[in-house]
């Protein structure tokens, strides 16, 4: 999916009519995305992979008839915030690789969500 001698795991355009005619690129590194955009004056973000925290697949129709969808991100990067990577090919196996990646980043990080820590994480036993 990806050129390994970069470090790349995965990299596209944003694609208008399913052709990669965009000046929006998208790179999968091991430990973070990178979002490049512009022409003449470019712009480039980057989200470490352990501060995703949940991530979404819109395909409407127009985006399946050529082929592409749009991963939501949701993230705390204080930077991004919450982004989309756009129609992208094989949005579907992107969004499962993506996710699969920030897993293990968080796992080595020893980040976790607040949700894995229950309902009462006050520090009190008391029911």
């Amino acid at each position: 999916m990806g050129d390994t001698n970069n470090n790349e795991l995965w990299t596209d355009k944003k694609r208008h009519l399913g052709l990669p005619i965009s000046f929006t690129r998208y790179t999968l590194k091991e430990d973070k995305l990178i979002v490049k955009r512009g022409f003449l004056n470019i712009v480039e973000d980057e989200v470490r992979l352990y501060r995703i925290l949940d991530l979404g697949i819109r395909k409407p129709l127009g985006q399946r008839i050529f082929g592409v969808g749009t991963i939501e991100v949701h993230s705390s990067d204080k930077s991004l915030g919450d982004f989309e990577i756009e129609k992208v090919k094989d949005a579907s196996k992107v969004m499962e690789l993506l996710s699969d990646k920030v897993e293990e980043e968080r796992q080595k990080k020893r980040v976790f969500s607040r949700e894995n820590m229950g309902e009462d994480f006050d520090g009190d036993d008391d029911e």
